[in-house]
């Protein structure tokens, strides 16, 4: 029995935290005194370690700013998730959850996560939506160059003990799918998430719903 991987980006594949982004970048760049980047601008640049996301939307800012821009948004992001809750705060896309359950049973399958989130933001939603022992790779930014640098593909590889050819990387970004690209893994892109389906060139294949999803694993298993 060939042992696969199936390794879950977050934010935009397995849970909706668009609304928290959004605030949480709102509070940073409000508490600034500056005008906050657009929605669609805050929603594409989810899934870039945050130092990497704010270079991105606040390329001119002064290094400094740039670093309390980063805090004002952990700092934001805590809070709300805080007052609301995860449930709430980052509530699961429909189907998400039965799908990692009905995976997680599987003998020939283990599950990892592969995140812009800290490890913090990980734990907490983890512990929020109980999912204590579903996975058995967790990567996170704080250990990771960003996404799409493929470091955090190949360490869960090597803590899973399973080969690029049996893994497969789900995502909703272009980010989640030039990563998967660049470690030699199959990647999934999903139509639910933050970025338009154009964008999600490297994918090999895009899936409207968790249902399609599971289906296209069964079919990329039967043929290896």
């Amino acid at each position: 029995m060939r042992l696969k991987l199936v390794i879950f980006d977050v934010d935009g594949t397995l849970v909706d935290s668009q609304g928290l982004i959004v605030e949480a970048m709102d509070l940073a760049f409000t508490g600034e005194g500056l005008t906050p980047p657009a929605r669609q601008a805050t929603l594409g640049i989810v899934g870039l370690s945050l130092d990497a996301a704010i270079f991105k939307l606040y390329p001119e800012g002064a290094p400094d700013l740039r670093a309390r821009l980063v805090e004002g948004y952990k700092a934001g992001y805590m809070q709300r998730r805080a007052a609301l809750g995860v449930a709430q705060s980052s509530p699961f896309f429909e189907g998400a959850r039965e799908t990692l359950m009905r995976l997680n049973t599987r003998e020939d399958v283990v599950l990892g996560v592969a995140t812009g989130k800290s490890r913090r933001g990980l734990d907490k939603l983890i512990e929020g939506h109980d999912l204590k022992g579903v996975f058995v790779t967790t990567q996170v930014s704080d250990d990771h160059p960003s996404k799409p640098h493929p470091s955090m593909i190949e360490t869960a590889l090597a803590e899973a003990g399973v080969a690029a050819q049996d893994a497969v990387m789900i995502g909703d970004t272009s980010y989640d799918m030039d990563m998967a690209a660049a470690a030699g893994v199959t990647g999934i892109g999903v139509d639910w998430g933050y970025h338009p389906n154009a964008e999600l060139r490297a994918a090999q294949k895009i899936v409207a719903s968790f249902q399609e999803l599971e289906d296209t694993l069964t079919g990329i298993w039967e043929h290896q």
